[in-house]
C-alpha cells in the first residue's frame, strides 16, 4: 500500500495500539454468527473483562508487524479478535475469564471456532485457549495461596505452643520418678550424718584428757616402793651389830 486512505491508517493505528495495551489477545473465527449471536458474545466478554473487535486481515498483519510474532495462520478467513486489558485499578486482565466465556459460548454456537492466540508475547494454539479456559479462577487460585500459606503457619503455631506443654509434662514426669529435686533431698541427710563422725574427735580428747590419771600411777608406785625398801636395811643393820 503505497498511498494508504487514510481511515486504513487509523485503523492500522487502533489495531496497533490495542495490541500494545492488552494483557492477551485471543482469535476467533465467526463464520456464521449472526449480529444478535455477535451482541451477545460482545457483552459476554466485556464483563469478562475483554472486547471483541472485527478487523480486516491485511490491516491486522500491517499492525502487528512490529510484535515479532508470526500471526499469518491465525489470520485466515473472518477473524474476529478479543483483546484482554488491563483493568482500571492497574489490575492485570482476567484472560482465564475471556478463555472461559468463549469456550462456554463455543459448545452453544458452531459457528464460533477458537484459533489461537497470545499470552503476553507468547503464541497461543486453539488447545493450549482450551486449556487456559480450564484454569481455575483468579480468586479462586488466591485463596488456594492464601490457604496454602495459612496451612504451614498455623502448624509452626501448633508446634511452638506444643513445645513448651510437653517441657512442663516431661518436667513433672521426671520429679514424679525421683529425678531432679529428691537426689537434693538425698544429699542432706549425708550431710548430717557428718557431725555424728565429728563427736569421735572429741571423745578420743575426753580420753586423753583421762590418761593423765593413769600417768599418776607410776608417780604413787615410786613413793610407796622405795619407803618400804629403805626401811628394811635400817632394821637389819639395827639388829645385826646387838648379836655381836
Amino acid at each position: 500500500m503505497d498511498n494508504p486512505r487514510p481511515e486504513k491508517v487509523a485503523v492500522v493505528d487502533e489495531v496497533r495500539e490495542q495490541f500494545a495495551a492488552a494483557d492477551a489477545v485471543v482469535f476467533t473465527e465467526y463464520r456464521g454468527l449472526s449480529v444478535r449471536d455477535l451482541q451477545d458474545l460482545r457483552g459476554r466478554l466485556r464483563t469478562a473483562g475483554g472486547e471483541y473487535r472485527i478487523y480486516k486481515n491485511t490491516l491486522v498483519r500491517r499492525a502487528a508487524a512490529d510484535l515479532e510474532a508470526d500471526l499469518d495462520g491465525l489470520l485466515v478467513g473472518p477473524t474476529a479478535i478479543a483483546f484482554v486489558k488491563a483493568k482500571a485499578d492497574g489490575t492485570p486482565g482476567d484472560a482465564v475469564g475471556v478463555a472461559k466465556e468463549l469456550k462456554a459460548f463455543a459448545k452453544t454456537n458452531a459457528g464460533l471456532v477458537l484459533k489461537g492466540g497470545l499470552l503476553g508475547s507468547a503464541p497461543l494454539d486453539a488447545a493450549e485457549v482450551m486449556r487456559l479456559a480450564d484454569v481455575p479462577p483468579r480468586e479462586e487460585l488466591l485463596a488456594r495461596l492464601a490457604g496454602g500459606i495459612a496451612a504451614p503457619m498455623r502448624n509452626l503455631a501448633g508446634l511452638l505452643q506444643a513445645v513448651p506443654q510437653k517441657f512442663a509434662y516431661a518436667l513433672q514426669a521426671l520429679v514424679e520418678q525421683g529425678g531432679g529435686a529428691p537426689a537434693v533431698e538425698e544429699a542432706a541427710p549425708a550431710a548430717e550424718s557428718a557431725p555424728e563422725d565429728a563427736e569421735a574427735p572429741a571423745e578420743a580428747a575426753a580420753d586423753a584428757e583421762a590418761a593423765p590419771e593413769d600417768a599418776e600411777a607410776p608417780a604413787d608406785a615410786a613413793d610407796e616402793t622405795p619407803a618400804e625398801d629403805a626401811e628394811a636395811p635400817a632394821d637389819a643393820a639395827d639388829e645385826t651389830p646387838a648379836e655381836d
